[in-house]
């Protein structure tokens, strides 16, 4: 990833706790386009991920509770 210069539409960061997790999406100019805490589920993350479409870039930031997400 050092060399990987790509740009993408939109970036989401997700600060992911055991019962919860915070997402932040910006946009490729820098804009908060959403932010929110919600519960840990797969659901939720598809809810986010599919309304910003295919074009994301995904981190998280997260102890060992992060498997269910990849």
């Amino acid at each position: 990833m050092r060399f990987y210069k790509n740009q993408h539409q939109f970036y989401i960061g997700i600060d992911l706790h055991a019962r919860t997790m915070y997402i932040c999406v910006i946009n490729n100019i820098g804009e908060t386009v959403f932010h929110k805490n919600m519960e840990c589920s797969r659901d939720n993350l598809e809810l986010v991920t599919n309304t910003f479409g295919k074009d994301i870039v995904v981190g998280v930031e997260c102890i060992f509770t992060w498997y269910w997400v990849a």
